[in-house]
């Protein structure tokens, strides 16, 4: 080590006190609870820190001094299927962020990302108040870490847990919206073109013994969706297929679209379990020469801004990212009076994508 960087690290708050001539609690203030100095003292405490080398309080001893960390940690499912870098680059998701954040900003406090994958010790380390669950697998180690640790825990967009907070949206209400819109315009051979279904390496055809065992809640959830919806239309669901491609992204919705595209029995009507499925599923029909909506219509989910930029525009179901991590962050910094599930509304927005089927296939 440096013998500067050594200087430095020796003087503590004590050092800088007694150069001074204040007490230790005077020091403290300066970082701390400025408003309990004046602004001249406060700027000489500051000036001496900086000419000695005081780094400043140790985060760690001002955490247990205080009773709380000044933060809050978002808990990301972070897996090969779903990246840490997705949380930056999913549209919807970064709408989700946004919202924690301005929640977190607004309050004061600060934001820490989780990821790591499956691993448990950054979950045990993190210096936090509460944690902000987004999607929830029921043997994610992660979960139990946070219940072991005591802190407040929301999760959104899983399953509710007893003694944590949930914000989510009627995932299987706004898939069956979408599978309805086809259904209603005359289309009776649908496709759907899935998320990866459970945190495995699987890829291919989805049929129902996979459907059933899904890991993830939402994505099961919008199968149960379509499958209402469709059975309510007096057709057979297990005549629908589902194609499943990892990982998550408009690559693999062109993938599985193609594959969907290439069957004898064409669907006229797609149902994409998100935005960027769509758009990838939109992408593989103008590489093989299908037109939307004239031969193929596509539904998303999500109304994330890609949608209404996309040519022709995404008919979807828009669901309220920046609210729900509003409220995902409003529930942990006061929990008191809230109530402990909130569900956010959702609608079917109808644009350009969508239309009558063929009228050969009708």
């Amino acid at each position: 080590m440096a013998r500067g960087t050594a200087a430095r690290r020796s003087v503590t708050l004590a050092t800088l006190a007694s150069e001074l001539g204040v007490s230790r609690t005077t020091v403290s203030n300066a970082y701390n609870h400025p408003d309990q100095l004046s602004p001249a003292l406060r700027a000489r405490v500051l000036e001496a820190a900086d000419r000695l080398g005081y780094p400043g309080p140790d985060p760690l001893a001002a955490t247990l001094s205080r009773g709380r960390a000044g933060g809050l940690g978002l808990l990301f499912f972070d897996d090969p299927h779903y990246p840490l870098r997705f949380a930056f680059s999913d549209p919807a998701h970064v709408l989700f962020l946004e919202g924690v954040a301005d929640a977190c900003g607004r309050a004061g406090v600060g934001l820490v990302l989780v990821g790591g994958g499956r691993s448990t010790e950054l979950v045990r380390a993190a210096l936090v108040d509460g944690f902000v669950c987004q999607y929830d697998v029921e043997d994610d180690e992660r979960i139990q870490a946070v219940v072991d640790r005591g802190l407040p825990l929301v999760v959104v967009d899983g399953p509710s847990r007893p003694g944590a907070g949930h914000v989510g949206i009627d995932d299987r209400g706004g898939a069956a919206l979408a599978a309805r819109h086809l259904l209603e315009r005359g289309h009776r051979r649908l496709g759907v073109v899935a998320a990866p279904l459970s945190p495995d390496r699987y890829e291919g055809p989805a049929g129902p013994e996979r459907q059933a065992g899904a890991g993830y809640q939402v994505i099961r959830d919008r199968l149960l969706g379509y499958r209402g919806a469709v059975e309510a239309a007096g057709l057979d669901w297990a005549a629908v297929p589902v194609e499943e491609r990892r990982p998550y992204g408009q690559e693999a919705g062109r993938r599985a679209a193609a594959v969907l595209l290439d069957r004898a029995d064409r669907p006229t009507g797609l149902l994409a379990m998100s935005d960027e499925l769509a758009l990838g599923a939109m992408r593989a029909a103008e590489e093989l020469g299908i037109a939307v909506p004239e031969e193929l219509s596509v539904v998303g989910f999500d109304d994330a801004p890609p949608a209404q930029l996309a040519r022709p525009a995404l008919t979807t179901v828009r669901q309220p990212h920046h609210d729900k991590g509003v409220a995902a962050a409003e529930w942990l910094l006061d929990p008191a009076g809230r109530p402990a599930s909130r569900i956010l509304p959702i609608e079917l927005v109808v644009r350009a994508s969508t239309a009558p089927p063929p009228r050969a296939t009708r």
